[in-house]
């Protein structure tokens, strides 16, 4: 199967050449890597190049996106300035972090997923982070929830999808509508990859209500946002998140913000996660 993987990079250049290491020393060699560099102001983009004048499967993109780190529509916009470079002889799209170390047998082990069942659209492992010189099991990591940070879509799937949407919230509502084709969610807790910067470290201090506007638009409705962002907020051990992302999603309603899914798309949703929910309660 064809791998390809996007990289958006900014300002990575503690990190950037131990996530290519990784990649580059897999038991199975990706097809194709494009390393986005996203307005770095460091030394992001002669690191990258250094790898590009190495490896022939490796190139570089220069682009310039908000100066302001704001989750889900900087990444993602990063990401399709990096997509449309691309042919689509692909099987297997990857948008990966540029602060990630990868086990060997990561790209072979998902390879193997995809091939073993047809119906599978997703496939990722789990991030760990270091913490007093071990590591850990990032708290966000879910066995029902492949992170933002390693998502891997099968050629399909990432079509039936449309792709990944920029705003915050994207890596929820591609698996949820991943669901709704009838696709599977495969997560590999054997597969341990390092996370060498902590979800949402450099985040924007006006991205604190984005979070309770993605639920809005992805018509989560009152009831679920509000068990959604307590069960959010104290996975990340700040209870006081809960009232942002209740404030948030009163402004997203209020100002009518545009809905990430259709009316049908989100019944489905709201569907779906109060059975989840019932059968965990179960």
């Amino acid at each position: 199967m064809n791998i390809y993987i996007i990289i958006p990079a900014h300002n990575e250049e503690r990190f950037i050449a131990k996530t290519l290491d990784s990649l580059a020393s897999q038991t199975l060699i990706p097809t194709k890597i494009v390393v986005v560099n996203d307005h770095s102001t460091d030394n992001t983009k002669d690191i990258i190049n250094e790898y590009v004048n190495t490896y022939d499967y490796i190139s570089i993109v220069d682009t310039y996106a908000s100066k302001n780190h704001m989750p889900g529509s900087k990444v993602i916009n990063a990401f399709y300035e990096g997509f449309k470079t691309l042919d689509t002889n692909y099987d297997i799209i990857c948008k990966f972090d540029a602060d990630l170390v990868f086990p060997p047998n990561y790209l072979a082990k998902i390879t193997h997923h995809f091939q073993k069942n047809d119906k599978t659209g997703m496939v990722g492992g789990f991030c760990y982070i270091e913490k007093n010189k071990k590591w850990v099991l990032e708290n966000l990591t879910s066995k029902d929830h492949i992170r933002g940070a390693l998502k891997a879509y099968r050629k399909t799937c990432f079509e039936d999808i449309n792709g990944l949407k920029p705003a915050m919230g994207w890596d929820t509502v591609d698996e949820l509508l991943a669901q709704y084709h009838n696709w599977e969610i495969k997560t590999d807790h054997t597969l341990h990859v390092k996370h060498l910067k902590p979800t949402g470290n450099t985040y924007n201090s006006k991205a604190k209500y984005k979070q309770g506007e993605a639920f809005y638009r992805m018509r989560y409705g009152f009831w679920i946002t509000l068990i959604a962002s307590v069960k959010l907020a104290l996975l990340k051990k700040q209870p006081g998140l809960i009232n942002d992302y209740l404030i948030g999603y009163y402004k997203a309603k209020a100002k009518k913000e545009v809905f990430l899914v259709s009316e049908k798309e989100g019944d489905f949703i709201r569907k779906l996660r109060w059975k989840k929910m019932r059968k965990k309660l179960l």
